[in-house]
């Protein structure tokens, strides 16, 4: 299997973290972009490309061996945190070709690459991935 990540992102802590564009360029080239985001955090805008399957991280562990081990995978959420714990489960098990999506979904959009919204599934709150749903 081609490595698709060579020469791009950053390695820190053993993990390769991807630019939003390098993410995007990849998935172009083939890999599959894996968001780990809750439901209700993907309700409202979720990744716009062909390559992307959804499994929450409140289930991946259990789903983690489903996942395909001959293609790169890069791993989303709404800022990257809980990404990085799914690549750091998933390199424990001997998954080649795995990589961080830097900032998840929100510097996705602040680089201004495909995104599909629904506005009525819009969060509200303080927080920049908006955790609550909107008052009814």
């Amino acid at each position: 299997m081609a490595n698709v990540f060579q020469g791009m992102g950053m390695l820190i802590g053993g993990i390769l973290h991807l630019s939003p564009r390098e993410a995007y360029e990849a998935v172009k080239d083939g890999a599959v972009l894996v968001d780990v985001r809750e439901e209700y955090l993907k309700e409202f805008k979720f990744f716009d490309v062909r390559n992307a399957i959804f499994v929450p991280f409140s289930t991946f562990q259990n789903s983690a061996s489903e996942l395909p081990k001959d293609k790169p995978l890069i791993f989303a959420d709404s800022l990257g945190l809980r990404s990085k714990e799914a690549v750091l489960f998933l390199k424990d098990r001997g998954f080649p070709n795995i990589a961080n999506l830097n900032g998840g979904i929100s510097e996705w959009e602040n680089s201004g690459l495909p995104l599909k919204k629904d506005p009525s599934a819009e969060l509200h709150g303080a927080c920049v991935c908006r955790l609550r749903p909107p008052p009814k």
